[in-house]
């Protein structure tokens, strides 16, 4: 296997610049070259698109375990072999999620309201890339900004540069072999703060991805282009009395240590009602957490926690005997959680902040009502927008849950971590979690590939604009209903057409002075229609019968109408 510095050709700005020369050179440099592989690969097709998604996938998931064990240890933060897991959630999940699905050229077409909606990509994506899930979120980044036909620049976390740059040398190498334009993935091989600035405030660059703490977030939506940022989540876990109490502390556990709780969606708070506590404490019990007394809690507090309630960095995707042992005391090193108590939310118990460790509070109320309290307040103190999640067999409950928390990700009995980012549930598989308006995101979704395309609409004029004709469309239409026993209630409008495309057939009699006279219909509807169809009759039309849109096309497929007259009327439509 090929060391870093190895395959490192395939993003040779990086190489152009010595450590005496300044990293926002090197940016301006990648910048413009991305840039320049961009104004090509803007014209490939959607096909040679997917055809280079797959490709530069398959090579992810090829060097995942590698990329994961380089993460773990350049980091200190996990492990490697839950990083092979959120390697390949982005690596196998996420493509395979977006095969079939069209990012360029013509995404829809309504023939009814005469609308087309095409993709164009946005050019250079800036993706400013965090600590604790370095690969991964380089993967996922890189594939959905390929998948939307733009081009890409990583800027590493300092701590994750050999992981990062390593992730994107194996992609862009993959990118270029499969056809890809030398350059369309790029990386920022000596990242600093002004660097990063550099990249997000670039002439070229058209938006941001920006995943990591709130500092570097707020950065992003403060250069001056679009982004998307994410907030912080302490994700509360609501358990009901109507659940299945092991199989809910089961997977809290296998959420809470997935990579020793690096991910912001993991699980942070568990809320119950206190006639559960001692099963619930007992199901912990059984699967060797441990549960913290009043001097290990606090102990735990003083080394876990900032001023700013925030986590010490080198407490950050710890085991739980490491943890245990940087607060003084000792634990089994199978232990897989350290559970603490808490007396309440907010900033009177730092410890109900969110925790990227394996400590886990629990929190005791009364009842129902009490419990959502609790979630919507852990919610508020510092986790608004991101994920909640519920374990019940009650789904009045659920949705009630889902529709009072203030948070964007409601997951049911299932690990939030890998519910969130769609893993163990049909969300779209992502590594950024937009947290919405409340949390100053811009959006509210997981962030895919069609957030990196504007949609360009063709609007073919509508009935509404057709001046004087608009009175002899709603006359036909009133006779008609008149025929029919009804009437044309005020305020109504005549359904708008679709855009003239392939002209059904419509057949015309020979002109014949010995032709018998016959009866113009007005206006047609696919009722009409079907019921000609049945009687395997025609229907004549002229130069001024209506002809609703489903009727024409059903009429097209059996050859139904018939043109009176020896030519086409004036301005003749397809939709009048």
């Amino acid at each position: 296997m090929a060391l870093p510095h190895e395959r490192m050709s395939a993003l040779a700005p990086a190489q152009l610049f010595n450590s005496a020369q300044p990293s926002i050179e090197e940016v301006r440099a990648q910048v413009e070259r991305t840039y320049l592989a961009w104004t090509r690969f803007r014209h490939f097709t959607q096909e040679q698109v997917d055809a280079i998604v797959e490709a530069v996938a398959a090579a992810a998931r090829t060097h995942a375990a590698q990329l994961a064990e380089m993460a773990a240890a350049e980091t200190g933060y996990g492990n490697a072999r839950d990083k092979l897991t959120k390697n390949m959630l982005a690596a196998e999940t996420l493509p395979r999620r977006m095969r079939g699905m069209r990012t360029l050229g013509v995404l829809k077409e309504d023939r009814e309201q005469g609308i087309v909606e095409i993709g164009e990509p946005m050019g250079v994506i800036a993706a400013i890339l965090p600590t604790t899930n370095p690969t991964s979120t380089a993967i996922y980044k890189t594939l959905i900004a390929l998948k939307s036909g733009n081009g890409i620049v990583l800027s590493p976390h300092p701590r994750a540069r050999a992981c990062t740059c390593e992730t994107a040398a194996v992609l862009a190498a993959a990118a270029e072999q499969a056809g890809a334009p030398e350059g369309i993935v790029g990386c920022i091989g000596t990242s600093t703060l002004e660097s990063t600035t550099e990249l997000m405030r670039h002439r070229r660059t058209a938006v941001i991805l920006s995943t990591g703490g709130s500092g570097i977030v707020r950065a992003a939506y403060s250069s001056g282009k679009p982004a998307f940022g994410v907030g912080p989540g302490n994700v509360p876990v609501l358990v009901d009395v109507s659940a299945d109490i092991g199989h809910a502390v089961a997977n809290i556990i296998r959420g809470k240590t997935l990579d020793y709780g690096t991910l912001c969606s993991s699980e942070q708070t568990v809320v119950a009602e206190r006639s559960l506590r001692d099963l619930i404490l007992a199901e912990f019990r059984a699967r060797k957490s441990h549960r913290c007394d009043a001097g290990q809690t606090a102990a735990l507090e003083r080394r876990l926690m900032t001023k700013e309630f925030t986590i010490h960095a080198d407490c950050v995707g710890q085991p739980a005997s490491t943890m245990a042992r940087m607060a003084g005391f000792t634990v089994p090193d199978d232990t897989p959680l350290l559970l603490i108590e808490l007396s309440g939310i907010g900033k009177e118990h730092p410890l109900s902040a969110e925790k990227l460790t394996t400590v886990l509070g629990l929190y005791f109320v009364e009842n129902f009502e009490a419990a959502l309290a609790a979630c919507e307040a852990t919610l508020q103190f510092g986790g608004l927008g991101h994920t909640c999640g519920i374990y019940s067999t009650d789904d009045q409950r659920i949705q009630e849950y889902a529709r009072r928390m203030p948070a964007f990700r409601a997951v049911a009995n299932t690990p939030t971590s890998l519910g969130s980012t769609g893993a163990t549930t049909n969300l779209f598989p992502a590594m950024t979690l937009g947290c919405g308006a409340v949390a100053g995101n811009s959006t509210s979704d997981n962030v895919g590939p069609l957030h990196l395309v504007n949609i360009k609409r063709l609007a073919y004029g509508a009935a509404d604009s057709i001046g004087p004709e608009r009175e002899q469309v709603i006359g036909a239409v009133k006779r008609y209903l008149e025929r029919r026993g009804g009437t044309l209630a005020p305020g109504s409008v005549p359904a708008r057409p679709s855009p003239p495309v392939s002209s059904p057939s419509v057949s015309s009699p020979p002109v014949s002075s010995a032709s018998p006279p016959v009866a113009v219909a007005d206006f047609v509807c696919e009722d009409d229609v079907r019921q000609a169809v049945r009687d395997s009759r025609k229907i004549f039309i002229g130069p001024k019968t209506i002809v609703t849109p489903s009727a024409r096309d059903y009429a097209s497929m059996h050859d139904t109408l018939v043109m009176t007259g020896a030519s086409p009327p004036k301005k003749q439509r397809q939709s009048e």
